[in-house]
């Protein structure tokens, strides 16, 4: 009985991958935490980092080795600069040396202290083992990243382990959420509101939320106006630029903001909107793939959706709309995320594209369809629809790097959930077949049906069916 808040769902981070990136580097900080609490940070000359399984196959086209030197040398994802980070890493690899959690320099060289062992540790795909070393002893400590930037040690998840929870509304499940729209007459945004305030004040709901947002538009300002192409070595073409110059045409705008009051004055044909979406969605995930700042809705590899379909909300279906449109949306995407990760997964290691891509058109689809009238059960209508179109999806992802064919991907999840939304609008829910929880199971038995080479291995489909030399 897990709560799982819309800032868990909704976390600010760099790319490119929320489980091979951020994960490990929140990994790190807290290894670094265990070094204080055991009163030895200050003795330790040396840290070791292996790294298992899928993190292993693919950990160095999701850059988690750079992620698990930053997370040591004390940096925060969320705030470190962007422009900072090649710096630090360049630094490491130079001397040879990290000032450990940024007070303590200690000799670190990249190739003998950064294993990479293809081995799986039972636990999870994506395990990592930290050890510190002192003149009189080694501490070791085993992570776990398990999707979206959540970590956990094997430990934690026992389950007799009694999980306390302020929320007056526990959800686990569609059933249980409908139940509680019924009897309290909410939408499923005010029952997750609620929560909330279980836990922050109404003022700091408000701040997080459009912090949330803005780093969004932010991103897609970023992306919409880079060009070039994408490091890593598959030499990608970025697509948002040029793609973005023809369809805002001749405009005058000095911020991400008066760039959104710009278009919604262009012209907004079918053709004009597919491409917009595919657009917002096009440019988030390129700045994800530059270790750019994003945010994982609800991993990095899957950020664009998200953003890219309520900016087709802003500046397409209602001009009006502002910040009380943006929460709404944001909290309904955060809650039906939290389902799909407890009753599924949201890790492409454990399960595929299908809990990337899928998961998050689900939760852009019910957020939208809350925006545009939907009934709780609509919602819920919308949230199946789109994710049952998602189903077996598989992670491929060329040279291990979040680029081909995840970008691409995330446009066609933007464009299924605006979709979705669309025919649960016209659905009669007592009518529906499929229910979500049923979705919900199905995704994580096909999950554990999938072959494990169609994990963010990179040793199956377009991974080995396009080799690098064919870019």
């Amino acid at each position: 009985m897990e709560c799982i808040s819309v800032f868990d769902m909704l976390k600010i981070g760099v790319g490119p991958s929320s489980s091979h990136t951020l994960g490990p580097w929140r990994a790190a900080e807290q290894f670094l935490a265990e070094l204080r609490n055991q009163n030895i940070i200050a003795s330790v000359h040396r840290v070791k980092v292996d790294l298992y399984g899928s993190l292993s196959l693919t950990g160095k086209g999701h850059a988690t080795d750079l992620a698990v030197m930053l997370g040591l040398s004390g940096a925060d994802p969320e705030y470190v600069p962007i422009d900072a980070i090649s710096s630090i890493i360049e630094d490491i690899k130079t001397n040879n040396e990290l000032l450990l959690d940024n007070e303590f320099k200690i000799h670190f060289n990249v190739v003998s202290d950064i294993f990479f062992n293809k081995n799986f540790l039972p636990f999870h795909a994506n395990g990592m083992v930290f050890t510190a070393y002192t003149n009189d002893a080694e501490y070791s400590s085993t992570f776990y990243s398990i999707g979206g930037g959540f970590v956990v040690k094997e430990e934690d998840t026992d389950s007799n382990l009694e999980i306390k929870c302020a929320f007056p509304f526990l959800v686990n499940t569609g059933v249980e959420l409908l139940e509680f729209c019924q009897a309290e007459r909410k939408t499923i945004s005010d029952i997750v509101y609620e929560n909330e305030k279980s836990m922050r004040t109404e003022t700091e709901i408000h701040s997080e939320l459009m912090r949330i947002w803005h780093t969004m538009l932010e991103c897609m300002y970023i992306g919409a106006h880079t060009d070039g192409t994408l490091p890593g070595g598959l030499n990608v073409k970025r697509r948002a630029y040029d793609m973005h110059t023809n369809l805002i045409g001749i405009a005058n705008y000095n911020s991400p903001q008066e760039w959104l009051q710009c278009i919604r004055h262009t012209e907004v044909k079918f053709r004009q909107i597919l491409k917009w979406v595919s657009c917002f969605a096009l440019a988030v995930n390129e700045v994800n793939a530059s270790l750019g700042r994003v945010v994982t809705a609800p991993t990095n590899g899957s950020a664009g959706v998200i953003p890219a379909v309520l900016m087709y909300y802003l500046v397409i279906e209602n001009h009006h709309a502002g910040e009380k449109e943006i929460k709404q949306f944001l909290m309904v995407a955060g809650q039906i995320g939290s389902i799909f990760k407890k009753g599924a997964t949201i890790s492409a290691a454990m399960g595929g594209c299908q809990a990337e891509i899928g998961v998050s058109s689900s939760m852009a689809a019910a957020a939208l369809c809350e925006l545009m009238g939907g009934t709780p059960e609509q919602v819920l209508v919308a949230a199946e629809i789109a994710m049952e179109h998602h189903l077996g999806m598989t992670c491929d992802p060329i040279g291990g790097l979040v680029q081909v064919p995840c970008i691409e991907r995330n446009t066609m999840g933007a464009i299924k959930a605006i979709n979705a939304a669309e025919l649960a609008l016209e659905t009669d829910a007592k009518n529906v077949l499929v229910p979500l929880d049923k979705v919900v199971a199905t995704m994580w038995e096909t999950a554990k049906d999938m072959n494990s080479k169609y994990k963010e291995t990179s040793e199956g489909g377009l991974a080995i069916g396009v080799g690098l030399a064919d870019c």
